[in-house]
């Protein structure tokens, strides 16, 4: 229930909460879906968080998951490090202040952040999630997820296994609990992301445990051309991360659990300093075929029928790869950046597309054009580049070349991708009142393309 605008009160599983009023949206920030990972329960399934007594304050964002450097600090901007394994397994929710009051419940996006697996929290402000719910209306939800080492070390004998997979689904689950308190309606969901994030709800709405909590998806920018992890693979990984640390021993689980997060993490940046490879966009760590929440390839999934009740729109932006030799431009890593591009991210939506399209199914396929003015990198539509366009956060993103100078142009171009991308999780469909019409694809002819190529 809620009370007045100043004092929104929410009653969950766990306790309840306090938000904020920005504007016609109730802000709740903060609020833990499980409980810290830590002590015994680092390298563990997410255990459900003991509850609290009283109201829990949820005006503010609370830690990211411990991680490293994103690799994409050139364009997308550095941040300040905010993470502590203590009390990062939190989401939050935005919601029409209306909403709170009963009635209908509004359909509900749970968005997932990129990173490659191994940086990104849902808690920051370049995903403020107030704007979109307020284009839908819907209810929108980020959340943290266990990350690198600590969310994807794969050790299956110690309990590690696609832990960060696992944080995902019981966001799920705590949403199909709580979110009707919020305004939203648990039947109505939609799971969504970008890139590392896109990977994410894809692999919720096909996996068999989490596939009926999901009804729609939105993919941005994922990449379909990563191949399955291999568990033999994903173990080699494991030794050589343990051979970095100095572990040795048949049982590593207690050591591990003891060492600082600091170490974890440095010998997680050594081990893919070691890996990295010219064009290679893989994480040293990610999810395991096999493992928890990623039983079967996804190509083997779709072929199966797992996605042919569920609404689905996905995109790419026109320049994936720049971001990922943006500091080291060439010709020549230019033209292995356009291949490389293809491969990972165009070819999967393509070919999604085009076998929804033969089995009389909708998909909605975007291409995402705009290029920063100035753009001294050459980056063109790069990776993450249309994320200010569709949480509509211009100012979080001071300086980032990704995004250059903003113009009244851009700022429209933002209401139609955002509100596109809401229309979808309100009603299946991107279109609605005001937005140009956007056809199911069929060939690439029907990809819609947003952002007119700048002077």
């Amino acid at each position: 229930m809620a009370s007045d605008e100043q004092d929104l009160v929410v009653v969950t599983g766990q306790g309840r909460v306090r938000g904020t009023a920005e504007g016609g949206v109730a802000a709740f920030r903060g609020i833990p879906y499980a409980a810290s990972p830590v002590g015994a329960l680092r390298f563990a399934p997410p255990a459900r968080h003991p509850g609290w007594s009283g109201i829990r304050d949820a005006a503010h964002a609370r830690p990211s998951a411990p991680q490293g450097p994103s690799r994409l600090e050139a364009v997308m901007g550095p941040r300040v490090p905010d993470w502590d394994e203590d009390g990062c397994l939190t989401l939050n929710v935005w919601t029409p202040a209306a909403a709170l009051d009963g009635g209908a419940g509004l359909p509900v996006l749970v968005w997932f952040h990129g990173g490659g697996f191994s940086s990104g929290s849902g808690g920051w402000d370049w995903y403020d999630g107030a704007r979109l719910a307020a284009l839908g209306p819907v209810v929108v939800v980020t959340a943290n997820y266990r990350l690198g080492p600590l969310g994807y070390l794969y050790l299956p004998e110690i309990g590690a296994g696609n832990l960060g997979s696992q944080d995902q689904a019981a966001v799920l689950g705590w949403v199909r609990e709580n979110i009707a308190g919020f305004g939203g309606d648990p039947d109505t969901v939609t799971a969504g992301g970008q890139s590392a994030g896109a990977h994410a709800a894809f692999s919720l709405a096909i996996a068999p445990r989490t596939r009926d909590l999901v009804q729609r998806v939105i993919a941005q920018s994922g990449p379909w051309g990563l191949p399955p992890q291999d568990p033999a693979e994903a173990a080699a990984t494991a030794r050589d991360y343990l051979h970095i640390l100095g572990i040795t021993g048949t049982d590593p689980g207690p050591v591990l659990r003891e060492l600082p997060v600091e170490r974890l993490l440095a010998a997680h940046r050594r081990l893919a300093a070691e890996r990295a490879r010219p064009g290679s966009v893989a994480p040293a760590m990610y999810p395991v075929l096999g493992g928890p929440g990623h039983p079967h390839p996804w190509r083997q999934a779709v072929a199966a029928g797992a996605l042919d009740d569920k609404d689905l729109l996905l995109g790419t932006v026109s320049d994936e790869m720049t971001a990922f030799h943006a500091l080291a431009p060439a010709a020549p890593a230019a033209r292995l950046a356009d291949r490389a591009g293809d491969r990972v991210f165009q070819r999967g939506v393509t070919a999604i597309a085009t076998g929804r399209a033969r089995q009389g199914l909708p998909a909605y396929v975007y291409r995402f054009t705009r290029k920063p003015a100035p753009d001294p990198l050459g980056l063109g539509a790069t990776h993450c580049s249309e994320l200010p366009f569709l949480h509509g956060t211009f100012d979080a993103y001071p300086d980032a070349p990704m995004l250059g100078a903003v113009s009244s142009d851009d700022r429209a171009l933002a209401d139609a991708f955002g509100g596109a991308l809401a229309a979808f999780t309100a009603t299946g469909s991107p279109n609605g009142p005001g937005l140009a019409p956007w056809q199911p694809y069929r060939t690439a002819a029907d990809a819609r393309e947003f952002g007119a190529a700048r002077p």
